[in-house]
């Protein structure tokens, strides 16, 4: 049967949030600990994806049969199945999948066709100059926001209203379009976003006690890690830039501008189906057992 509320990996969950270490210097230590076990859940998607294209480039034969993109779009079609069939994943969490496929896939179109980057490679699952299997790569991108959200239990403070998103949300999607034809909106739309989530902090619990940091520096550090994912993608071959058509170097850090403002489309489109919530007591307080496994991971991931 397949999850709607509940993963597999909330039963392990519970129990590691169950654990009381002896000492401070342990609780602290085991807080760390879940919190990068539960970013390293939430990537869960991501890092599949990204470790079938680093496998792909050291074994993929040079004249198999299937090809390559065909490949990865066919695994990924089977890793999707896979979670969802063995409960690691939720249906919610399937459906913010193919709706990131289908809005990347869009873009995907639309970039290629300028020239912004491509695909060298041939294939039989492809639309236009854009194989189907890169519209997971944002996908993985929507999977792990609201994976996350769930599993840190995260809550807002200062969240600008749904009227505010939307419209922010729609002007950055249509520039990524429009700059290629009109000056770029750019330094614009990072003034709204500082004007819009400027005073947004999230709330958040790896452990016992909530913690919190300012929204805006979340979306920088993510949007950093996808910059070197991006890197790891061009090193395979998979995708390139103009700059990395001889040979590959970095891409370039000018891009983390674009990234950072795609997380902001891809936080707004997961808010819609898992609504931004206030907190509901002081970031200090240590909620019980019954809590922690009842009240606050009730969602769950």
């Amino acid at each position: 049967m397949l999850a709607r509320t509940q993963t597999r990996f909330h039963e392990i969950r519970v129990r590691l949030e169950n654990y009381t270490p002896k000492t401070v210097a342990g609780r602290y230590a085991w807080e760390f600990f879940l919190f990068v076990f539960k970013e390293g859940w939430a990537c869960l998607f991501g890092c599949i994806l990204l470790g079938l294209l680093l496998l792909t480039k050291w074994l993929w034969p040079p004249h198999a049969i299937l090809a390559r993109y065909d490949f990865l779009f066919l695994s990924a079609l089977v890793v999707q199945a896979l979670l969802l069939l063995l409960r690691m994943e939720t249906v919610r969490e399937a459906q913010i999948i193919f709706v990131f496929h289908v809005t990347g896939t869009l873009m995907e179109l639309f970039k290629t066709s300028v020239g912004s980057w491509t695909y060298p490679e041939p294939s039989i699952f492809h639309i236009g100059h854009v194989p189907l299997f890169s519209g997971f790569m944002y996908a993985s991108i929507g999977s792990y926001l609201a994976r996350i959200t769930r599993i840190l239990d995260m809550r807002y403070s200062g969240h600008p209203g749904r009227r505010v998103t939307v419209v922010l949300a729609a002007l950055i999607y249509v520039n990524f379009f429009t700059d290629h034809y009109v000056p770029d909106m750019r330094g614009f739309l990072f003034l709204f976003v500082g004007i819009a989530f400027g005073p947004t902090w999230v709330h958040y619990r790896p452990y016992r006690k909530w913690r919190r940091m300012p929204l805006i520096l979340g979306f920088g550090l993510i949007a950093f890690f996808i910059w070197l994912a991006e890197n790891i993608g061009t090193f395979t071959a998979v995708w390139l830039y103009p700059h990395q058509a001889h040979d590959w170097e970095l891409v370039r850090f000018g891009k983390y501008g674009s990234w950072f403002l795609l997380m902001i489309i891809s936080f707004i489109l997961v808010s819609f189906v898992s609504p931004p919530r206030p907190p509901v007591r002081a970031e200090t307080a240590e909620p019980t057992r019954t809590e922690t496994m009842d009240e606050s991971f009730s969602p769950t991931a």
